[in-house]
């Protein structure tokens, strides 16, 4: 193709595209996710039109700018990586089964001081609560912008948009953990799974994924997924240890 034909345009605030001979042939758009960070993404034909699609964005756009790539997309990272992005952090994708006799939860019961509170019966005060205190310990220990990046959060920046979604874990008058169980696709993705810190290491996580994923199994719903970062070892260690399964990874490339 004759790549100086391809005029690249800013068409929209947050979209730019390639046309050429009349014909839309890639678009680049921008996107702020809620904790500030600008993420991209490029759609091209070839791999000249990324590089000038990348250029055009690049140009107007302040940095750090970060995005996502599929590890196994060697293209598409070889095209960031000619821009000049490289790897901020890791992701692991995990298959992991609700069966209680292939997790070795089903013998699982939670600390005596704690009650874990199924999906739909936990009180949205309390689960509000605890959702910012543990977001503030996370701000205040390794940043908030070390964890994956949400995508959607309600009016003002609302965390916990639909209370229905969280499993909890009650200690008298007051929430400790928390743990959200999402269906955005067909299978169900467990989201977010999170202890105050004074009360981690004594299987509270444990037994809330027990909780969550037996709730599935009842309904029939075989396999959860679940995405985890690679730096958290805590996270990593829970899930192998009954018997998840890495299937997929991502990586969040940055430019600063």
């Amino acid at each position: 193709m004759n790549t100086n034909s391809v005029d690249i345009s800013r068409v929209e605030s947050t979209r730019w595209e390639a046309v050429e001979n009349d014909l839309v042939v890639g678009h680049g758009e921008v996107s702020q996710r809620p904790d500030g960070r600008l993420f991209v993404s490029i759609d091209a034909w070839h791999d000249q039109v990324f590089d000038q699609i990348a250029a055009a964005m690049l140009a107007t756009l302040r940095r750090p700018l970060h995005t996502v790539v599929d590890e196994a997309d060697g293209g598409l990272l070889s095209c960031w990586g000619r821009a000049g992005f490289v790897t901020r952090r890791r992701e692991s994708e995990y298959l992991v089964s609700t069966d209680p006799g292939a997790t070795g939860l089903g013998a699982v019961t939670p600390p005596p001081d704690i009650t874990v509170v199924p999906a739909g019966s936990a009180e949205e005060g309390p689960l509000r609560l605890v959702d910012r205190v543990i977001r503030d310990e996370v701000e205040s220990t390794i940043g908030w912008q070390e964890m994956p990046a949400e995508i959607l959060r309600g009016p003002g920046g609302d965390t916990v948009m639909n209370p229905s979604l969280y499993v909890a874990a009650a200690q008298a008058d007051r929430y400790v953990g928390l743990l959200r169980v999402a269906q955005v696709t067909r299978l169900p993705r467990l989201g977010l799974i999170a202890v105050r810190a004074d009360q981690r290491r004594r299987g509270i996580g444990r037994a809330m994924l027990a909780q969550s994923l037996g709730a599935l199994h009842g309904r029939g719903i075989p396999t959860a997924t679940a995405e985890v970062n690679e730096s958290n070892a805590a996270a990593m260690a829970l899930f192998e240890s009954i018997g998840a399964r890495r299937v997929a990874g991502n990586l969040e490339l940055v430019l600063r």
